[in-house]
């Protein structure tokens, strides 16, 4: 069976004999929307759990309107999402001095000049002025309150200080807190660092056990956080592994995101049978496989298809290299895997918690590397390196023996294998 995996902005060629798959683990097909912008249009007025957009924002007359949007590391389709709503802030009598777009970078590195334009088009760059958010910059953040779980909630400025607020989103599965899109855009969106750090602490209970998505007390926690901001109206989509719109949704947080999240979930939350000897995961190629800190989510979904004391594959470019500095300072700090761990769970940190997933699966797994990391860069990830994606089926067989069975994952970044069907 041949496969071209996807690997920066190019593919690499996978052969490997049908007798040797046990699964080839992809997305479930839904058929992209014909219109998408029409799709857009139509849950613009006829939003779920709100009137309206048009209606609120003509009842509400706002002069600082936020729309917070995706960074780099997110896929977005703007330019199906954009034209529809600012067309109706332009409908409602908003001006465009009056919107400001707030890039929720989280604890990503900003953006640059030139990556808004690759990101938003340079349409919207020059029409609409565009600020990424800063979790480190104390002066910009506003602080509200505390959050139920106890711990302190910083806010960005100019999102709490918009009197309408927007947020866009792609509904994707998401390794801890079960789905992005919706109340992420909030937390971690556009939070302060010790904010989302209180928050993704957790993560060390739940990679073991995700609970539902309605249970999840890491996701539940997000929405409140998203509630206290007075986040009005949202627009998400869920799209196919090739980017396009296959379902729109919008309006209130909740309501609107959980119907995203259904067909989120029944397009990559992929059955299987049995666990592989051998898991080749791809990350789904740029912007993706952008860094190591992104494309740990192939790797974490390659665990859940491997056997304890298999090997996985993974095949990620990783232009931007480690992609975080915590995470490659706990990568390159000489700890074993198992130190690590202990030392994220009693002392965590942003960025510490990528090093965690790495180090869970290095654990219990061989892990081998095609990537444009070196050699000594792949060994701090206690893996192999390998040149070719057939360097690295032969490196798997020697681990395993020759009759090992494969399970492929193509769009490893996106497809969670889940043994619940057995």
């Amino acid at each position: 069976m041949h496969f071209n995996l996807k690997f920066g902005s190019k593919t690499l060629p996978l052969e490997l004999a049908e007798s040797n798959i046990l699964q080839v683990v992809l997305p479930r097909s839904i058929p992209p929307l014909s219109d998408p912008s029409a799709a857009v249009n139509c849950v613009l007025e006829h939003p779920a759990s709100t009137p309206p957009l048009l209606e609120m924002l003509k009842d509400r007359r706002p002069h600082r309107v936020v729309i917070v949007v995706n960074d780099i590391t997110r896929p977005t389709p703007y330019s199906v999402m954009m034209p529809p709503l600012l067309k109706t802030l332009e409908n409602a009598g908003v001006k465009d001095e009056e919107i400001t777009m707030v890039t929720a970078t989280g604890i990503h590195t900003l953006h640059t000049p030139e990556q808004n334009v690759l990101v938003y088009g340079k349409g919207l760059c020059e029409r609409y002025k565009i600020v990424s958010h800063d979790a480190t910059d104390a002066a910009n953040l506003v602080y509200k309150g505390k959050l139920p779980s106890g711990y302190d909630f910083w806010l960005n400025k100019l999102v709490d200080e918009s009197d309408f607020l927007i947020t866009i989103g792609v509904v994707m599965p998401h390794y801890f807190a079960g789905f992005s899109g919706g109340r992420k855009s909030i937390l971690p969106g556009v939070s302060g660092k010790e904010t989302v750090q209180k928050n993704h602490a957790r993560m060390v209970e739940l990679m073991d056990n995700l609970p539902q998505i309605r249970k999840n007390p890491i996701s539940l926690e997000m929405i409140q956080a998203a509630r206290i901001a007075g986040v009005d109206f949202i627009l998400n989509v869920v799209t196919d592994d090739d980017g396009q719109v296959v379902d729109v949704v919008a309006g209130d947080l909740e309501a609107a995101w959980y119907k995203a999240v259904e067909t989120s979930e029944s397009m990559y939350i992929i059955p299987i049978t049995q666990k592989a000897d051998i898991t080749i995961s791809s990350a789904c190629g740029f912007p993706r496989d952008i860094n190591l800190y992104q494309s740990q989510k192939a790797l974490d979904h390659a665990d859940k298809a491997t056997k304890p004391g298999g090997t996985i594959i993974i095949v990620a470019e990783c232009r931007e290299g480690y992609g975080e500095s915590v995470f490659e300072k706990f990568m390159k700090s000489g700890l074993s895997a198992e130190e690590i761990m202990a030392e994220v769970k009693s002392h965590f940190v942003m960025g510490g918690h990528k090093a965690y997933g790495f180090a869970k699966v290095a654990s219990e797994k061989k892990i081998i590397f095609v990537s444009n990391m070196s050699e000594e860069e792949t060994r701090s990830l206690f893996a192999r390196k390998a040149a070719t994606v057939q360097e690295a089926i032969e490196m798997a067989l020697a681990d395993q023996g020759n009759d090992a069975k494969f399970t492929v994952l193509p769009e490893g970044s996106l497809t969670v294998p889940s043994m619940s069907a057995e």
